[in-house]
């Protein structure tokens, strides 16, 4: 039997060097996948740490999970709210977006690499789909945001083009080891693939958010362990049925985050955050380890031409045209232009011509890696650069971290909600007794810069206050009314 013990131990550190690069990331303004690739690398068989890993099935394995766990807590973190406004072109982003992106960077790499059109067009749709979430963490860094509605545009964009990118790969793929196959028999394929997976994402997390609320689970830490299953199952269930497993988690993910009632939300929450950061880090290191650099130094120049066609032509030939009917600006388009990150989705989706034994997978695996890189390096660390010359930044909103957190139980329906106090409130300046707020609703703590005050009748409000309240949601929109003087719901 062989000793598990080095390998625990190798992968222990590993992972301890991911979770050191985020802190440095944030610090330096490096993406940190960029570092996470850059310890799997230097862990590989060409690196220091001399590990021999060329198990391709493996790694695809890996970040095929990966994938499915990372595009679940997307969906599970983003607001409905906020991105229901931008949902025409977020999902015209998301669909004819990355279709232009990859016939117009296929075509070139086609030219380029000296390849087949089909080839090259597997490779275009291999590096079609952005990743917002290492753009976010570049500008969180930076204590830099976006103006509205840049930020949940690129949200939607990102959580949903992956099946879309990865429909166009498997496409291709199918060209050209089957040469029966036609273009026109991938039609009927993509209407299944992206109907069966968005029905079946929603109705399975409707149905996984009724099972975690009426399990009554007697250990708080086994709700976790169910929120997996039902990722897990959702994936694999609309795979079976049919259907694209990463648009129908994503859409589980928006479904269950959404929900007007999950129990233990807030605890689930940040678990699914902590697993899409193990997830990400894992897919990394193992996608670094599966790299040879010595096979980067051929295909640089080449590679690099084919990275300038995609940064600097495909995305904005896909973006422009697509977002001037809803007349965005043009600092606006140009900024959604530029943020045209690529992440982990392009590195797993160059493991498939490897698996299916296409000619030349090898090197399109090179060659899409060096693009990473590439757009990692460029896009990545120039983004707060660019949106302050466009003038489409605006100052990082910071939430104040309570000391105080109420648990999500279903036998009351009472949740704490944020509350801030806008200078134009009639609640400015008046004492919470004189509020009359209603019956139902107490605030527990105000946050005041970066103090917290323990609220009391005589307590006034002042301009720029946040308020933790603690309300059920028949009377919060009353409440928020009184302190924001607006109505809304929570």
């Amino acid at each position: 039997m062989t000793d598990p013990g080095p390998v625990m131990a190798v992968a222990a550190g590993l992972l301890l060097l991911g979770v050191l690069a985020s802190k440095v990331s944030d610090r330096l303004g490096v993406p940190s996948l960029l570092l996470f690739l850059a310890i799997g690398m230097l862990a590989g068989s060409e690196g220091p740490g001399g590990i021999e890993f060329d198990d391709v099935e493996l790694a695809q394995g890996v970040g095929v999970v990966a994938l499915a766990f990372i595009l679940f807590g997307g969906g599970f973190d983003t607001d409905w709210r906020a991105v229901r406004p931008v949902l025409a072109p977020g999902l015209l982003l998301a669909t004819a977006g990355v279709l232009v992106t990859a016939v117009v960077t296929g075509l070139v790499a086609a030219r380029v690499l000296d390849v087949s059109t089909t080839t090259g067009l597997l490779l275009g749709s291999i590096v079609s789909s952005t990743d917002a979430a290492a753009v976010f963490a570049i500008l969180r860094s930076r204590n830099v945001s976006l103006q509205p509605p840049l930020r949940p545009l690129l949200e939607l964009e990102s959580g949903s083009n992956d099946p879309m990118a990865v429909f166009l790969t498997v496409a291709c793929i199918e060209l050209l080891t089957e040469p029966g196959s036609s273009v026109v028999d991938l039609v009927p394929l993509f209407v299944a693939q992206m109907g069966v997976g968005a029905v079946a994402g929603w109705a399975l997390a409707r149905a996984g958010v009724v099972v975690l609320n009426r399990l009554r689970l007697g250990y708080e830490g086994l709700y976790p362990v169910a929120l997996v299953a039902v990722v897990l199952g959702v994936f694999g269930l609309a795979s079976v049925a049919g259907g694209s497993g990463f648009l129908a988690v994503y859409v589980a993910g928006l479904t269950v985050g959404n929900a007007r009632r999950v129990i233990h939300r807030r605890s689930l929450k940040r678990f699914a955050d902590g697993l899409s950061w193990l997830m990400q880090i894992a897919v990394f290191l193992s996608l670094g380890l599966l790299v040879v650099p010595s096979e980067l130094g051929p295909i640089a120049g080449r590679a690099l031409l084919v990275t300038l066609a995609l940064m600097a032509v495909a995305r904005p030939v896909a973006v422009v045209p697509l977002l001037a009917p809803f007349r965005p600006g043009l600092r606006r388009m140009a900024m959604v232009s530029w943020v045209g990150l690529r992440g982990a989705v392009p590195i797993v989706l160059a493991t498939y011509p490897l698996v299916e034994g296409v000619p030349g997978g090898r090197r399109i695996f090179a060659v899409v890696f060096f693009v990473v890189l590439v757009s990692v390096l460029v896009q990545g660390t120039s983004i707060p650069l660019v949106a302050r010359r466009l003038r489409v930044d605006a100052p990082l909103e910071r939430r104040p971290a309570y000391p105080v957190e109420a648990t999500d139980t279903l036998e009351g329906s009472m949740e704490l909600h944020e509350l801030a106090v806008p200078a134009g409130s009639a609640a400015v300046g008046r004492r919470l007794v004189d509020l009359q707020l209603p019956p139902g609703a107490l605030v527990v703590l105000i946050s005041r810069g970066d103090e917290f005050t323990v609220p009391q009748g005589s307590t006034a409000l002042e301009a720029g206050d946040t308020v933790l309240l603690l309300a059920d949601r028949s009377t919060l929109p009353a409440a928020r009314a009184v302190i924001e003087g607006r109505d809304g719901e929570g």
